[in-house]
């Protein structure tokens, strides 16, 4: 299939990993609002080096290809407990700000209540935001991405804008062999 054909659960798994990729990533979310504004979604050019640096050969990662049936999962989840997919789906255009904050809050709530229950989730850096840290070499570039005006190299001086998030412990509930995780709500008949 290629990417141009994705099927339905495709793009299901997708628009979930792209939703967390979004929240977790600032220069991603940066990237797809470009994307969505008609720019293209090449980064933004990266800032001077003082000093160039060595010329390696590039490595490819290597990328292992994840199970949608976790993120269909946690979906579920966020449908049961907060109607998610439910007020994403829904055309607010008619709603007023009021109505639409009302609903806001009991989706926050809910949606509160699942990453609780089933995440342990921590800041990456204990300290409160504002504050100012040194970064010496060797820091974890996985876990703090540097912004602004980044010239040279380590240690870096700056302030705190996100403290970050790292998910700890993940508890979902274990899923009969035979489940079909793609059904992340039945539908409903009343008799």
């Amino acid at each position: 299939m290629t990417d141009s054909n994705l099927s339905f659960f495709g793009r299901v798994s997708l628009a979930v990993g792209t939703f967390f990729s979004i929240l977790g990533n600032g220069e991603f979310a940066a990237g797809v609002k470009r994307l969505r504004d008609g720019e293209g979604f090449a980064p933004a050019a990266p800032a001077p080096v003082s000093a160039p640096a060595p010329v390696a050969e590039p490595v490819a990662p290597a990328l292992k290809e994840a199970s949608p049936v976790a993120a269909l999962q946690l979906l579920g989840l966020l449908q049961r407990d907060a109607r998610f997919v439910d007020f994403v789906e829904e055309d607010i255009a008619r709603y007023s700000d009021t109505e639409i904050g009302a609903a806001a809050r009991l989706v926050h709530d809910g949606c509160r209540a699942v990453l609780r229950e089933h995440f342990s989730i921590r800041p990456v850096r204990e300290e409160a935001e504002g504050s100012r840290v040194t970064l010496a070499d060797g820091f974890d570039a996985s876990a703090i991405r540097l912004t602004g005006n980044v010239v040279g190299s380590a240690p870096f001086h700056g302030s705190i804008s996100h403290r970050g998030w790292k998910v700890e412990e993940v508890r979902l509930p274990r899923v009969a062999e035979r489940h079909d995780a793609t059904v992340i709500a039945p539908a409903e008949v009343e008799l």
